[in-house]
């Protein structure tokens, strides 16, 4: 005898109904709940007591593979309820499972009574027919109440069911949704079996139909519960809050906390997108394109009140791979107003010390002024000539600042110019070393006194060198020194008072000469008079290559036309005075 469709049916759903265990039992993670387990590892045991009733021969074979099949509706329809008041997050009293539980025990030792007590059947016998073995059987009074635990197991299913699509948005309607689906469906197929179909069992498709949704369940358990991720221990504290989102931003969970800081939260619904709640997608959102275009955008601040808080962001994990996002909110008011108050006080301090260091610079710049100028006043042939020479150094400066090859040639700054403007004054300050009788003579020197007037240009290096010599800016010290020691130097070696020539020159000291020549030819001094722009120019032109550099002559030129406005202006000034 061939083998029947009815008996290929079973033996297919057995076979799915074990792969589906497999892979439930793959995809295991140990907060899965045990009903949940239990479920997966009896439905094979169960559907395989179908395959036994169908190829049984005896009656005895047929009664042992109807306790089997029996296990299965009065124990995997307890875990059914009982998965489903888990997922569903309604708490049953110990004493309400037990009830349930012995209520199972109970009729499944009278199931073990078939055959030999008429409590469960009261009567049952079988024979071999043409069409197989065939059995007749009266059903007992334990079996009513079987029929009846089997209702009150469904009705509670359906309440729990119900009461939290109603009730708890923390539970997601599409769990609900394959929760009821896989309840609907063993209650109609045990009850159609019953009164509609008399030889194909359609329970054995409903459990494995279950397995299906329950898988899916259990692989959106892996997001849903919080609790279990990697920062519960922290989240647990009670001072920081979590929320978590899957990779499509979905609503997956959060804990009360949070809820507490983003009051927001809680209008949200689990497996609903974040910007179905306007002001959390406005609010998430933005962080989480920051943190998708760089992982190390991964802080953020909320305020709210008076408080500060960081909220962390990082991938939510499952099995090493990413299943969406997970925010950590920690209480930082303290650290940012601490930050705040820091960065108030550096701020307050900086800009003290700036204004410090402005008063300083200007006493430091008032200061080379003023020696300077008490070195001129007991020179009565050279009134003003230290500002107007400083004065002259700018406009100079200013053009060769303008010309890229020769700032990058001499490696001069802005720096370098404020600088030598600066010690430009005191390129005279040797002279407070040359007695008044000379320095204060009303004509022209004689060799003798003009050897001694000489000496100024290695006295000022020296005497700044005393003056400057605590000084931390040495950039200050060289320029002083050398625009002191070395104005009077020429290119072609016939200076004073070292003799140097060519580049042997500090670039400053050139740079001084030039000013420094050019207002003593156009001043009017107590042994001569003022010499016309003419006359002066012509001298200057001539002595570019010689006396002066002539890499500087092209800035003199540029510089000229504001050089004479800027004398004649004095000039007027000066007579006016007279």
């Amino acid at each position: 005898m061939g083998i029947s469709g009815i008996e290929i049916y079973y033996v297919s759903i057995f076979w799915i109904s074990l792969v589906l265990s497999g892979v439930y039992f793959y995809m295991w993670h140990r907060h899965f709940s045990v009903n949940f387990s239990l479920i997966f590892a009896f439905v094979p045991v169960v559907n395989l007591g179908y395959i036994l009733r169908e190829q049984a021969k005896t009656l005895e074979g047929y009664i042992i593979s109807q306790k089997i099949i029996y296990f299965g509706g009065c124990f995997l329809l307890l875990f059914i309820m009982l998965n489903i008041f888990d997922m569903c997050k309604v708490k049953l009293p110990k004493k309400i499972k037990m009830f349930f539980f012995l209520c199972s025990v109970v009729i499944y030792l009278f199931v073990l009574t078939i055959g030999e007590w008429p409590l469960f059947y009261k009567k049952i016998v079988g024979s071999m027919t043409d069409s197989g073995f065939e059995v007749i059987k009266t059903y007992g009074p334990v079996h009513a109440v079987f029929y009846a635990v089997i209702v009150m197991y469904s009705v509670f299913s359906f309440a729990a069911i119900y009461w939290s699509a109603l009730v708890k948005k923390n539970i997601s309607q599409r769990i609900i949704l394959f929760l009821f689906l896989p309840e609907m469906a063993s209650v109609i197929c045990f009850f159609s079996t019953k009164f509609i179909v008399s030889e194909l069992e359609l329970v054995p498709a409903s459990y494995a139909f279950a397995q299906l949704m329950y898988i899916y369940i259990a692989h959106r358990l892996c997001l849903y519960d919080v609790s279990e991720t990697a920062v519960d221990s922290i989240a647990e504290t009670g001072a920081t809050g979590f929320v978590s989102f899957d990779m499509g931003l979905n609503y997956l969970g959060a804990n009360q906390t949070a809820e507490e800081i983003i009051e927001d939260i809680q209008k949200l619904e689990v497996d609903r997108g974040m910007d179905v709640v306007p002001a959390i997608g406005e609010l998430f959102g933005p962080w989480v394109d920051s943190f998708k275009n760089d992982e190390k955008q991964d802080k953020f601040y909320y305020e709210k009140d008076d408080s500060i808080y960081l909220v962390d962001i990082n991938y939510l994990y499952d099995d090493g791979k990413k299943k969406g996002y997970q925010f950590i909110i920690t209480d930082d008011t303290k650290n940012q107003k601490y930050i705040k108050l820091i960065d108030s006080y550096n701020a307050d301090l900086e800009e003290e010390v700036k204004e410090k260091t402005a008063d300083i610079v200007r006493m430091h710049n008032d200061l080379i002024r003023s020696m300077a100028m008490m070195v001129e006043s007991r020179d009565n042939s050279t009134g003003g000539h230290i500002i107007r020479t400083s004065d002259v150094v700018e406009m100079l400066m200013d053009r060769i600042m303008k010309d890229e090859k020769f700032v990058k040639e001499f490696g001069l700054t802005e720096k370098f110019k404020e600088n030598i403007i600066k010690v430009a004054p005191l390129h005279d300050i040797g002279k407070i070393a040359v007695d008044d009788a000379i320095l204060r003579k009303p004509g022209r020197y004689n060799d003798e006194e003009f050897a001694k007037m000489k000496m100024h240009a290695a006295e000022g290096a020296k005497v700044l060198h005393r003056i400057l010599e605590n000084s931390d800016d040495e950039d200050i010290k060289t320029l002083a020194e050398n625009v002191a020691h070395y104005h009077h130097e020429r290119m072609d070696g016939s200076g004073y008072p070292e003799g140097l020539s060519g580049d042997a020159i500090p670039i400053e000291a050139r740079i001084m000469a030039v000013a420094d020549v050019y207002d003593a030819l156009v001043s009017k001094r107590v042994y001569k008079d003022s010499m016309p722009f003419e006359k002066a120019d012509a001298i200057m032109m001539e002595s570019f290559g010689k006396h002066f550099d002539k890499r500087l002559e092209k800035y003199y030129v540029a510089a000229r036309p504001a050089i004479e406005k800027y004398y004649s202006k004095a000039n007027e000034l000066s007579d006016q005075k007279n």
